[in-house]
C-alpha cells in the first residue's frame, strides 16, 4: 500500500514513524530540506523536497499512484488544496487536517467538493477527550468504542483501592460487573493479565466496560471523585474554545486564562457565557487570585508543555481534584506522569491513531473483518482495535473456549446490536458484532491474526 504524507510535522512523523514500522511504501513531502534528512536517517521512507501544492511536486512524489495521500500540514488551506490536487492526479484517497472552526462547521460540503475520505480535526479529537475525563474524573485516561458505548478506561491503582492484593477472577466474582482488565501497566512491566494476577498498588489498570456501568464501576473501587463544576483553563486556543462549548453545554462554569489580548476579545464573543481573563496563567497569583483554589478542575492548554506541566503541578498544591495537561512531546508525557498531573492528552496521538484506523481499516478491507477505531496504549506498547465482522469465517459462530487465541491478546468486549457483552468462554462472535482485541502484537489487521488455529 503506497501512502504519500505531506508534511513532515510532529503529526505527519509519527505517522511515517508508524506506517513504515508496518511495512507500507510511505513518501514524504515538505518544504524543509532540513526536516525530511532528519526523518530519511531515520525511517524507512523516501522524501521528496517542495510545495505540495505543486502538482509537479506530487508527480515526483508519485502521488497518481498512491493508495492514500495524507495532507497535516500547519495550514489549512495548503491540507485541502493537496488533497484536491492529489486526487485529480489519480490519488484514490485522501486525508486531510483541518483546524479552523469556520472549515470544520461546514467539513460535509468541503468533504464532498473536494472529494476527501477523511477529515480529521486534532483539536476538536482532544476536547472531546478532556470532556470524557472531566464527565469521569476519576480515570486518568478514557478510550471510546462502538460509538460511544464502550469505554477503555486507565485507572491508577492507589493503596486506598478496595480490591489492592484481589487476584481478578475473585474482583469478577465478588462484584458481579461487566467489565475485563484488559492490560496492566506497573512501572516498566505491561502485561495482558489473567483471572490469577492480583492487583497491586500502584497499577495502571486498562478496563473494558459498558458506558452504562461506568458509574458502578468507579463506586466499586471505593474512589469516586465529586462532579467537576467549576473549571479553569489555561490558554484559549482552538482545544479550549472546542473544549469550552462542550463543557458549557453541560452546566459548568468555565474560566479561560489567556496571555493574548486579542485573543480573549474573540472569546468573549463566541462564548459569552465563559468567564475570560486576559493575563499570563503561569502567574501564580493570577490562579490564587482568580480562585484556582475552589476550581474544581484545571486543563493546561496552552502551546507549550512546560507551561502546561508548571501550571498543573501548581494547581495541584492548591487542591485542584482533577488535572489535566495538554503535552505533545512523548518524552516529556512519560517524564511528568509520576508528577500527580491525573491526565495528559495529545493531539498528535490522538490525530495518528485517527489516521492509523483508517489506514488499517483501508488495508483489509477485502478481508473478514475491518478496523473500526484504533488506540495505542502504554507508550505504544498496546493497542485496542475495534473490528466489525462482515462475513461468515472459521472463528465465527464458535464458543470462545474453543478458539486457539495468541497469547498476549485479548477478546475485550463484543457489541451485538444494542447489547454489549464482556465475553465468556462460551460466547460466541458473530457477523455484524463489533469485537473490540487488546493485543501487545504488533500490526494485527484482521481477526484471524489473533487466532493459532480453531478447532
Amino acid at each position: 500500500m503506497k501512502i504519500v504524507i505531506i508534511g513532515d510535522g510532529k503529526v505527519g512523523y509519527k505517522l511515517a514513524k508508524q506506517l513504515s514500522v508496518e511495512n507500507y511504501d510511505v513518501v514524504m513531502i515538505d518544504s524543509n530540506e532540513k526536516k525530511l534528512r532528519f526523518a530519511v536517517d531515520r525511517l524507512d521512507i523516501a522524501c521528496v523536497t517542495g510545495d505540495a501544492a505543486d502538482a509537479e511536486v506530487q508527480k515526483e512524489a508519485d502521488v497518481p499512484h498512491a493508495d492514500l495521500v495524507i495532507a497535516c500540514t500547519s495550514a489549512d488551506e495548503c491540507n485541502m488544496l493537496s488533497c484536491l490536487i492529489a486526487r485529480r492526479l489519480g490519488a484514490k484517497h485522501t486525508i486531510a487536517r483541518v483546524r479552523n472552526p469556520i472549515y470544520f462547521k461546514q467539513i460535509g460540503l468541503l468533504k464532498e467538493d473536494l472529494h476527501l475520505s477523511m477529515a480529521v480535526n486534532p483539536e476538536l479529537i482532544v476536547a472531546d477527550e478532556i470532556s470524557r475525563l472531566l464527565l469521569f474524573p476519576d480515570a486518568s485516561k478514557i478510550e471510546t468504542f462502538v460509538k460511544g458505548r464502550v469505554e477503555l478506561i486507565e485507572f491508577p491503582v492507589g493503596k486506598d483501592t478496595q480490591v489492592v492484593d484481589m487476584s481478578l477472577a475473585d474482583m469478577y466474582a465478588r462484584f458481579q460487573i461487566k467489565l475485563l482488565v484488559c492490560a496492566v501497566e506497573h512501572g516498566d512491566e505491561v502485561l495482558i493479565p489473567d483471572g490469577d494476577y492480583r492487583i497491586r498498588e500502584g497499577d495502571r489498570l486498562h478496563v473494558a466496560v459498558s458506558h452504562s456501568e461506568v458509574e458502578r464501576f468507579f463506586s466499586m473501587f471505593g474512589k469516586h471523585k465529586g462532579k467537576i463544576r467549576k473549571v479553569i483553563i489555561c490558554g484559549g486556543g482552538r482545544v479550549a474554545y472546542y473544549l469550552a462549548m462542550q463543557l458549557l453545554k453541560l452546566g459548568m462554569q468555565i474560566k479561560i486564562i489567556e496571555r493574548d489580548e486579542k485573543r480573549c476579545e474573540e472569546l468573549c464573543e463566541l462564548l459569552p457565557k465563559a468567564t475570560i481573563i486576559n493575563g499570563d496563567a503561569t502567574d501564580h497569583d493570577l490562579l490564587i487570585e482568580e480562585g484556582i483554589e475552589e476550581a474544581d478542575a484545571f486543563v493546561g492548554l496552552t502551546g507549550m508543555d512546560e507551561e502546561n506541566i508548571i501550571t498543573a503541578l501548581f494547581a495541584k498544591t492548591q487542591g485542584a481534584s482533577k488535572i489535566i495537561a495538554k503535552i505533545n512531546e512523548d518524552r516529556r508525557a512519560s517524564m511528568v506522569e509520576d508528577f500527580g498531573i491525573d491526565s495528559i492528552v495529545s493531539a498528535k496521538t490522538a490525530t495518528a491513531d485517527a489516521i492509523l484506523s483508517y489506514v488499517r481499516a483501508r488495508k483489509n478491507s477485502q478481508s473478514s473483518a475491518n478496523v473500526e477505531t484504533l488506540y495505542q496504549l502504554v507508550d505504544e506498547q498496546v493497542e485496542a482495535l475495534e473490528f466489525i465482522i462482515k462475513s461468515e469465517t472459521k472463528y465465527t459462530g464458535v464458543p470462545l473456549k474453543e478458539l486457539s487465541i495468541r497469547p498476549n491478546n485479548l477478546i475485550a468486549c463484543i457489541a451485538r446490536k444494542r447489547q454489549i457483552i464482556i465475553p465468556g468462554g462460551d460466547d460466541c462472535m458473530e457477523v455484524g458484532d463489533s469485537v473490540i482485541v487488546v493485543t501487545m502484537d504488533s500490526h494485527i489487521e484482521d481477526l484471524e491474526d489473533i487466532l493459532v488455529q480453531v478447532r
